[in-house]
């Protein structure tokens, strides 16, 4: 099995691609040993002290590091672990439930479900596809009197460039399609 390695815009973030779907679908942030448990690859990251977050995408991992840790050490550890649970034949969830939806489930039925609608879409066909080449993702959390709330998650989140990410592209592309849209906030 050969594993390849990306590096991404977060210094402290390292993309793994295993060359298999990690995810059939959705992804998966899970930033502590404790949410972990219900993941077998990530319960087996968070036993590696430096490792302080995880994400799964469809086809790659993302692992976070402390500040303290070193990409040269860690790096070898970090696709030892993950090599030996794609070869184990484990999955990478025990329950596919937990797999978190790419949108809040807000009510499009009031009068700002058309808007909400375009926004969705922007986001899926031409924001998600960008952030996921970095070894992140970009989720959908509301939209309030003309602002969209986004949660960044995996190598988006805490990278130095994910706050000109959302003001200079993010907002400027939903300003630019939709004129309602007055502003984007992380949440």
């Amino acid at each position: 099995m050969f594993i390849q390695t990306e590096q991404t815009p977060n210094p402290a973030t390292l993309k793994f691609l295993p060359g298999e779907v990690v995810l059939a679908e959705g992804t998966l942030d899970i930033r502590d040993a404790e949410a972990a448990e219900r993941s077998p690859l990530a319960a087996r990251l968070f036993l590696v002290d430096e490792v302080e977050g995880v994400f799964f995408g469809n086809d790659f991992v993302t692992v976070t590091k402390s500040d303290d840790a070193d990409w040269q050490t860690l790096k070898p550890v970090i696709l030892g672990v993950i090599m030996e649970h794609f070869v184990s034949g484990q999955p990478v969830m025990l329950d596919a439930s937990d797999i978190g939806a790419a949108h809040s489930q807000d009510t499009e039925n009031g009068p700002d479900a058309e808007i909400i609608g375009q926004i969705k879409e922007l986001l899926d066909t031409r924001v998600r596809p960008a952030v996921a080449m970095d070894g992140g993702d970009i989720v959908y959390r509301g939209f309030d009197n003309g602002v969209v709330m986004l949660q960044m998650q995996g190598a988006c989140q805490g990278c130095p460039s994910s706050t000109a990410t959302l003001k200079m592209g993010i907002e400027n592309m939903l300003r630019h399609y939709i004129p309602e849209v007055v502003e984007v906030r992380a949440v």
